[in-house]
């Protein structure tokens, strides 16, 4: 004796329905998950970097690293780049919480993996001159920021401003390619 057994399509509906949401909370927490780890590379060896720098290299002689045109010394910068805006550090420092608040905003429609990760090399850069700025000498939202990769001719700087110039730079490629942050490709093409 055989059976048949019928099936509702509407049942049937419900498990792809189901498997596309689990998909699309899936798809959108890749993006969210690679800018939380790029922040948090970024800002783990900035600081890292920091306290090595402070506890080694400050009070002493420069260190050459290929010769006088890269130089590990320690400087603290109250200012931007280039020691520009010392009297503004408090400025500073608001201009960093705003950028780690813009951001957080924007990552809850990230959903394309480039964006992620500028916007997270950002983050954890703005993260770490935040830090400094907080927690540093002279006092909170006036603290110095710790530089001290030295180019001849350039800049003293850390690992926190070159995470925002990549981050930067790879945020203005993106928009120049035309990627949105939702990772579809810009209409005006």
């Amino acid at each position: 004796m055989e059976q048949i057994i019928t099936t509702d399509n509407a049942s049937q509906s419900q498990p792809d329905t189901a498997t596309r949401a689990v998909d699309e909370r899936a798809l959108a927490q890749g993006p969210l998950t690679a800018l939380l780890t790029a922040a948090a590379l970024t800002y783990a060896l900035d600081l890292g970097s920091k306290l090595v720098a402070v506890s080694r290299l400050e009070g002493q002689e420069p260190i050459a690293i290929a010769g006088r045109v890269l130089t590990l010394q320690v400087f603290r910068n109250s200012g931007a780049a280039f020691s520009s805006g010392q009297a503004f550090t408090a400025v500073f420092a608001a201009i960093s919480v705003a950028v780690v608040v813009v951001i957080a905003r924007v990552a809850r429609r990230l959903q394309s993996l480039p964006w992620a990760v500028a916007l997270g090399l950002l983050l954890g850069g703005a993260l770490g001159n935040l830090t400094d700025r907080i927690f540093r000498a002279p006092g909170v939202f006036r603290g110095h920021v710790v530089d001290f990769i030295s180019v001849e001719h350039f800049a003293v700087f850390n690992l926190a401003d070159s995470g925002i110039v990549c981050g930067g730079a790879l945020a203005v490629l993106l928009s120049f390619l035309g990627t949105s942050l939702d990772s579809s490709a810009s209409q005006d093409r």
